[in-house]
């Protein structure tokens, strides 16, 4: 069994569990969709033929996502500006992108309900490109992501978040990325 079939069957495990637990109609009746943006800060171990690029990536993130009490699911889109880097032969340009879909775990804390405790775990699909003088190499590669969080609700419809992640890819350009975020989302 590979890691992808592993992770989708504890996502599947863990929604059956909650909707035995919670009751189908609370889980329902407690359901949030939203729509977010977020910026990410992010920190690449690159090696092979992109050994020499740059490391620290700014990106901006979009997404869209439903709550079911305290689960939930979220899909992104992530895009990173170009990074730049002079060597002897040449610029370096480099580029990460990803995409993906991120299973949250929400614990609230306090009384009011103002803050939630997050964990998430995911799958995404991260795009990464290098270029120097014509020479490119350009790779898409799926990778487990896992994080935790803090999120406060400041109305209804307004929250806040920051979550730190790791990423594992296990590619020889691209092995790793840890990543911190930070955004708004509107609950409808």
């Amino acid at each position: 069994m590979n890691k992808k079939s592993l992770l989708l069957a504890g996502v599947a495990c863990v929604l059956c569990a909650t909707n035995s637990f919670a009751g189908w109609s609370d889980m329902m009746h407690n359901t949030k969709y939203y729509v977010g943006a977020d910026y990410a800060f992010g920190h690449y171990k690159h090696g092979g033929v992109l050994e020499n690029a740059k490391e620290n990536y700014n990106s901006g993130t979009l997404n869209i996502g439903v709550r079911m009490d305290k689960v939930g699911l979220e899909a992104f889109n992530q895009m990173s500006g170009k990074r730049t880097k002079d060597m002897d032969a040449g610029r370096l340009k480099t580029r990460v992108n990803a995409y993906g879909l991120d299973m949250y775990a929400y614990q609230p804390l306090g009384c009011e309900g103002k803050y939630d405790l997050l964990g998430t775990i995911g799958l995404a699909n991260y795009y990464y490109k290098g270029k120097i003088d014509g020479n490119s190499e350009s790779k898409n590669r799926v990778g487990y992501r896992i994080g935790a969080g803090m999120m406060y609700n400041m109305t209804d419809h307004i929250s806040a978040r920051i979550v730190g992640r790791f990423a594992y890819l296990g590619a020889k350009s691209l092995e790793n990325a840890m990543e911190a975020t930070a955004g708004i989302r509107y609950n409808f």
